[in-house]
């Protein structure tokens, strides 16, 4: 069964289960290390500061809570390149010390210095900007002519877009391929391959050839695609995709040597691309990994449009946010409640501070003179009283599961709002259901992207890149979720939800900061601090 939310129909069974409270182990990426885990603390305080914790010194790319960009300057000097999806950073030059991040292929490090030792590594541990060490073989190398380097050259998380990457969910598994397959390999390898291609050449809707195409080329407008099939159109191929070339396998990828087909897609699992191309009539998409999958085969994510607003700027204490699309207006007259027109979800409401009861439900007045109801719209407000954090000028996070909001603070100033989806189960107990865990943490371990998935019976899902991710307790995250426009709503496994565009923006907000090129950052207890409260 399928439902449609916002851009994209996705399997209810992966928008259900898209967070994992049991984080991966650290050597899948996806969670942090057993030492990283900042845990709650009693109310009223936050875990110590660390005040010897290195700093960045570095300038380093940034995208600010308006959503603009600004990327840090190319610095000059010789670097070590990543060539695996996780080249790691050690405080000091053995694999036994404490790992700070790890960068990905696609990204270089700026050295400080030269080889710093060799244990453990052959070819040497090197110091990098701003802080740690890299052992340059296997995951990471000096030279920047390898295979792996320079195949990934250019082709580096966007951070201007609201995702890093371009995303498609699995809508009919077929082959993933080890390098471009010509017409004739692709129809002996996929035996409906004729008869596939002209049912969905001639659908209509979202499972047809007209649907989001433009998402495949970042917004840019793609050709008829069946003129492109009929004519067996190519574009230019970058050197690593020539053909008849297989692509080279990342450092602690699989290695399917000669064979054109490496694996199959699954249902329930989304994947993440580098770039698409068309070739002999098809379009590709290059996997984050190297792998080929025809995009025929995938429904392009557009994800959620929406985004918070900055307080100050684009709102103003008191305000609120529509969360329901079903909301109403009424208006008060004669001491009776009555329609007033529809209230567009997401809009920002201007209140007069006022509210009362009616129908036993309470309403916000506006500043119109209508009223709205608490089910249909989250009124937000100044803090009333100030935590200590924010009296020591702490950027922190004001998370209300009741409201599914957040307030992000610059010490005792709001800054940012916006509406987030916390998990499904409310405010039941998130030791035994899909409830968000509630206290006081700080933010100890940050991806720019890292894969989701799960094995349980009936809710084996698979997610990779999923965006913009800052675990704050075990496996709770705040994270992007591209995968449904519901957000006002609880919809999670117990992670907190984000529009795409919200997760950028808060990603770079917070601290551990993120240094240049690196694709995580580890770092406990200096992190921001988040209050999750019902």
């Amino acid at each position: 069964m399928l439902a449609r939310y916002g851009s994209a129909l996705v399997p209810l069974a992966l928008l259900a289960v898209a967070c994992s409270k049991a984080a991966p182990p650290p050597d899948e990426g996806a969670s942090p290390p057993a030492s990283a885990s900042s845990g709650a603390v009693a109310a009223g305080s936050a875990p110590p500061l660390n005040p010897s914790a290195p700093r960045r010194e570095l300038p380093a790319t940034t995208v600010t809570l308006d959503g603009a960009l600004h990327p840090a300057p190319i610095a000059p000097g010789r670097r070590i390149y990543a060539r695996s999806l996780r080249a790691w950073i050690h405080e000091r030059p053995s694999k036994s010390s404490e790992r700070l991040g790890y960068f990905r292929a696609g990204a270089s490090l700026l050295l400080r210095g030269e080889r710093a030792a060799l244990e453990g590594c052959a070819a040497g541990w090197y110091p990098v900007e701003p802080r740690g060490f890299v052992c340059a073989e296997g995951s990471a190398t000096l030279d920047d002519s390898d295979a792996v380097v320079a195949a990934y050259r250019g082709l580096a998380a966007d951070f201007g877009s609201k995702l890093p990457y371009i995303y498609g969910t699995v809508r009919r598994p077929g082959p993933i391929y080890t390098r471009l397959p010509s017409r004739e390999e692709a129809t002996q390898a996929e035996r409906d391959l004729d008869e596939r291609m002209a049912t969905w050449l001639s659908a209509e809707g979202e499972v047809g050839a007209s649907y989001a195409q433009h998402v495949w080329l970042r917004g840019q407008a793609p050709p008829d695609a069946r003129l492109a099939w009929d004519a067996k159109q190519s574009d230019p191929l970058p050197t690593f995709l020539g053909v008849g070339r297989s692509l080279p396998t990342p450092e602690g990828q699989l290695d399917h040597g000669p064979a054109l087909v490496g694996a199959r897609m699954k249902s329930r699992q989304g994947l993440s691309l580098l770039k698409t191309l068309l070739f002999e009539g098809r379009r590709y998409g290059v996997t984050t990994d190297l792998d080929v999958v025809p995009t025929d085969r995938l429904r392009p994510i557009q994800g959620s449009e929406r985004h918070g607003v900055e307080i100050g700027k684009d709102a103003q204490f008191p305000f609120a946010f529509v969360r329901s699309e079903t909301a109403r207006f009424k208006r008060l007259e004669k001491g009776k409640l009555l329609d007033a027109g529809a209230a567009s979800y997401w809009s920002v409401l201007k209140l007069t501070g006022k509210q009362s009861f009616f129908q036993r439900r309470l309403h916000f007045e506006t500043v119109d003179g209508l009223y709205i109801s608490d089910q249909d719209a989250s009124r937000l407000d100044a803090a009333k009283k100030m935590p200590a954090w924010g009296k020591n000028g702490e950027r922190w996070f004001d998370i209300n599961v009741s409201k599914q909001t957040l307030v992000a603070y610059e010490g005792t100033r709001a800054v940012y709002a916006t509406l987030i989806s916390t998990g499904e189960a409310g405010l039941e107990d998130p030791a035994h259901t899909k409830a968000t865990k509630r206290g006081i943490f700080r933010i100890h371990t940050k991806h720019v992207s890292t894969t989701m998935d799960s094995d349980a019976v009936g809710e084996e899902f698979e997610l990779r890149d999923v965006p913009y991710v800052q675990y704050f307790e075990e496996g709770y995250a705040l994270h992007g979720a591209y995968w449904h426009d519901r957000f006002g709503t609880p919809k999670s496994h117990g992670c907190i939800n984000l529009t795409p565009e919200d997760a950028r923006r808060l990603f770079f907000f917070t601290q551990p900061a993120l240094p240049e090129g690196w694709h995580s950052a580890m770092q406990k207890l200096t992190g921001t601090v988040l209050f999750v409260h019902p």
